[in-house]
């Protein structure tokens, strides 16, 4: 009896597992948002934020190979937002127009991810 409720728990905890799909799409859209920091010079204008988005995204990738879905969305989550405030940050270092949009992107990502 003992080992039938052990083999049903295992199986009802591998089942909730598999249904977590791969956090692919996030994935991507948090390269894209590393990419386009870089792009915008935070290399220069912002390195310790965008020094933190490719260590979440390194992260990330790393729960995705170990099938950690909960995890790697969570971290390229918080590498998004931290792209995102690297380009904000280095658009006003260079004080462009497109500061302002960019903050505006940035306290929309921030509200959602805090929910």
């Amino acid at each position: 009896m003992h080992r039938l409720v052990i083999t049903v728990a295992v199986a009802i905890f591998m089942a909730g597992c598999a249904s977590i799909p791969a956090p692919t799409e996030q994935m991507a859209i948090s390269r894209a948002a590393i990419n386009n920091a870089s792009s915008a010079g935070a290399n220069e204008l912002a390195p310790q934020q965008l020094k933190f988005a490719m260590e979440k995204m390194g992260a990330a990738e790393q729960a995705m190979t170990e099938k950690d879905y909960v995890r790697a969305r969570q971290l390229a989550e918080q590498a998004q937002v931290d792209a995102q405030l690297a380009e904000a940050t280095a658009a006003f270092s260079q004080g462009t127009e497109s500061g302002g949009r960019i903050a505006g992107k940035l306290s929309r990502a921030t509200r959602r991810n805090r929910t």
